[in-house]
């Protein structure tokens, strides 16, 4: 969700594609809790990611008051649920105040006490509902707490997708299953342990895959470049060169950034430059720079299809929008 400094919010879209499926429960009796996150907490509170300006939004966007829980488990989470009346709406606080939310599966399954945590979790989320809907197209693919445990823990009760969901699954496939060539797919964010189902699935299917983002490092040091302080995920290193192998076999192109802009430390007003080629230690990566954004759209304009999915950079803060702003 961007917003200014001030914690104000400069686009509620994401807000407004969710309210079909919010205005859908509540126009047939039902009572809402929603639960959502903001930015990387990393597992404590912080007062600079509360969703409380969400509510305050949602309730101009719907003309009523939206309940705002200050946790998302707990005695006021809870209490909140327990007394909402049909039509009433309640926003719980940021999931990834818990460290619980973003437990890899994988690590859960190593370890016992990581297992119990996440499942814990899991559980008080549950515990408020009888139904559990999915309209987070963007993270569905997650292994989240409230993305993948909570619906597990949920078994036997209605587990179903949005509106939202719907819409895009629909687009997407049609898009898949038929696309006009050339067929391009520009991919970006921070992981690409997110999106190894999406570049598996698309090789064979597109012309060209760029990638951008984040992502982009761990195939840059897997073609042996110096990255810096870029993140980098060093277990899905063998998986990024078996990628670069499987659309080479496919004759599918994969455009990786020839430069960048790097900071020190990432914050707003950081001192940043262009870094060709490799990046020095000590710098890392937070937007594709001038040579990437035009090569990349050359390969884009004769496009007939395009599938995107992520940010160049870390768009939510300026002047490390300029990538994705170049490309869109």
């Amino acid at each position: 969700m961007p917003q200014d400094d001030d914690g104000n919010i400069t686009s509620d879209d994401r807000i407004v594609k969710a309210l079909p499926t919010i205005k859908n429960v509540l126009d047939r009796g039902g009572s809402l809790i929603l639960m959502s996150h903001l930015g990387r907490p990393e597992g404590k509170r912080d007062e600079a990611y509360t969703l409380k300006p969400v509510a305050e939004r949602l309730s101009q966007l719907l003309g009523k008051k939206v309940i705002f829980a200050n946790d998302c488990t707990g005695p006021d989470a809870t209490a909140k649920a327990q007394a909402l009346a049909p039509g009433d709406v309640l926003l719980l606080e940021n999931l990834r105040f818990y460290k619980e939310e973003t437990i890899k599966d994988k690590a859960a399954r190593e370890d016992a006490q990581l297992r119990q945590a996440k499942d814990d979790f899991a559980k008080k989320l549950s515990s408020m509902a009888d139904v559990y809907v999915d309209d987070a197209f963007g993270t569905a693919h997650r292994d989240n707490a409230s993305m993948y445990t909570v619906p597990v823990v949920m078994g036997g009760k209605p587990r179903v997708i949005g509106f939202l969901v719907e819409k895009e699954l629909k687009f997407l496939g049609d898009t898949i299953r038929n696309p006009a060539h050339p067929f391009v797919a520009i991919l970006g964010g921070a992981k690409v342990s997110d999106k190894i189902g999406v570049i598996e699935n698309l090789i064979g299917k597109v012309n060209r895959i760029i990638i951008g983002g984040a992502m982009a490092y761990t195939f840059l040091k897997t073609r042996g470049k110096a990255v810096g302080g870029s993140l980098v995920e060093d277990d899905f290193l063998d998986k990024a060169q078996e990628l670069l192998d499987h659309a080479a076999e496919a004759n599918c192109e994969v455009l990786l950034p020839p430069d960048h802009a790097v900071v020190r430390k990432l914050e707003a007003g950081a001192e940043h430059r262009i870094a060709v080629g490799d990046i020095d230690p000590g710098w890392q990566a937070v937007d594709i720079g001038p040579m990437a954004a035009k090569e990349f759209s050359a390969k884009i304009v004769d496009a007939k299809t395009i599938v995107w999915n992520g940010p160049m950079g870390v768009f939510e803060i300026p002047p490390f929008d300029q990538g994705t702003k170049a490309i869109a």
